[in-house]
């Protein structure tokens, strides 16, 4: 099913700088998909460290459980012989049994015999239609091919090939200076419906040329996907799938390890790619920051933040462009975290809606429906209880959301 192109989607695919010691590689295996790239390979140089944050769902995918237990079981030495990404669009090999596991088996055996690289340090993962067999043996038979056309400039193609119901490609990219030496970041990702973080959404892979030991490049990782990825939804449902993961190949020599810049710019692209999650939301027609100050905690913040974001009826108003604020105090009222109904205020984007347990006497319905006809709206509740704090961002529902979604498998 072609979709239209996400009117919310940047005019391109950005230029994303080549990283050193990572080359990239696609092939169309016809896993699900005709005429178009459905696999992407990516392969790194020894000395490349991996760090990885995946779905916490109880019916995980095979490769994200084989890909948690090599990250778990990795040496210190690990590093030292390189790494490899496999990744197919078209079928989950989710919910497959032990099938899901051979499948697993079998391609990461095949990348290793052509790559050269030990099976535990080939990590794979699967998008797409849940419990469906993985045809694996149409992305084995094209390994060899995959690995003798590397090419350190492939990452748009790797970008375009993870894709389902993406309406376009993902990416984004920084660089720091550390020294007299700049250091690269560029990543891609994939992702439009089944959006509702617990640890990271859909897909997404960051590589950087910085050196960075393994521990610390975890912490790091597991820190910034809490103030990025885990703070964005599309439609409240967490994937089977859903992979993070991070990649430094240590090619420019130089230890960002506890550089505050190049943290930042790892923020900024991490940042970067989930907003562009949001704006590929199926069907959508607005990107929605709800910002939340005043809670007793960063954590209610969030509570309240991720309430307002989910709700359907907040979520349809906005689609229709209709500033029902009645519908933020309701998803407020239900999220479980602190609120006083008398303390609250309301505003959508520098409109005061209300406050003080009631309309703002300075608000007029004409001013809210100005603030929703806008394609990225601002919703700020202040809870006014103490000084916890937390955004997080979002789209609207339309009916377009229901038409793809009931189309998904045919």
């Amino acid at each position: 099913m072609a979709l239209p192109r996400s009117p919310l989607a940047p005019d391109h695919f950005p230029d994303l700088p080549v990283i050193e010691g990572l080359k990239f590689s696609t092939t169309a295996a016809g896993v699900k998909y005709k005429d178009r790239t459905d696999v992407m390979l990516a392969v790194m140089d020894p000395g490349t460290t991996v760090a990885g944050v995946f779905t916490r769902s109880a019916t995980r995918s095979a490769p994200v459980l084989d890909c948690q237990a090599k990250l778990a079981a990795a040496s210190p030495s690990a590093h030292e012989a390189g790494a490899a990404l496999l990744v197919n669009s078209g079928n989950s090999n989710a919910f497959t049994g032990h099938y899901g596991q051979t499948s697993v088996a079998e391609i990461t055996e095949a990348v290793a015999t052509s790559t050269h690289l030990p099976q535990e340090r080939i990590f794979t993962a699967s998008t797409g239609v849940i419990g469906e067999l993985l045809p694996h043996d149409r992305i084995v038979t094209q390994i060899d091919t995959l690995t003798d056309t590397l090419d350190p400039a492939g990452i748009e193609a790797a970008a375009e090939a993870i894709m389902t119901t993406d309406t376009f490609a993902k990416g984004a990219s920084a660089q720091v200076t550390i020294g007299d030496k700049t250091v690269s970041i560029a990543g891609i990702a994939k992702g439009s419906g089944m959006i509702a973080p617990d640890m990271a959404t859909m897909l997404v892979y960051i590589f950087t040329d910085a050196k960075i030991a393994q521990g610390p490049l975890q912490a790091m990782l597991s820190e910034l996907c809490d103030r990025t990825f885990n703070c964005i939804t599309v439609d409240s449902d967490t994937s089977t799938s859903d992979s993070l993961m991070l990649c430094a190949t240590g090619a420019s020599g130089v230890d960002a390890t506890d550089h505050d810049g190049f943290k930042q710019a790892l923020r900024d692209v991490m940042q970067d790619l989930s907003h562009q999650v949001v704006r590929d939301g199926e069907g959508a027609t607005k990107f929605v920051e709800i910002q939340v100050t005043g809670a007793r905690s960063a954590a209610d913040a969030k509570v309240h933040g991720l309430a307002i974001a989910n709700s359907p009826l907040v979520k349809t108003a906005i689609a229709g462009e209709d500033p029902n604020w009645g519908r933020v105090v309701m998803a407020i009222g239900k999220s479980g975290a602190e609120a006083d109904r008398d303390l609250l205020s309301i505003s959508f984007g520098d409109v005061l809606v209300a406050e003080k347990g009631w309309v703002s006497p300075t608000y007029e319905e004409a001013m809210g429906a100005a603030q929703m006809q806008k394609q990225d709206i601002l919703i700020q509740v202040d809870l006014g209880l103490a000084d916890g704090a937390a955004t997080v961002w979002t789209c609207d529902l339309t009916h377009q959301y229901i038409t793809i979604n009931a189309d998904y498998r045919s």
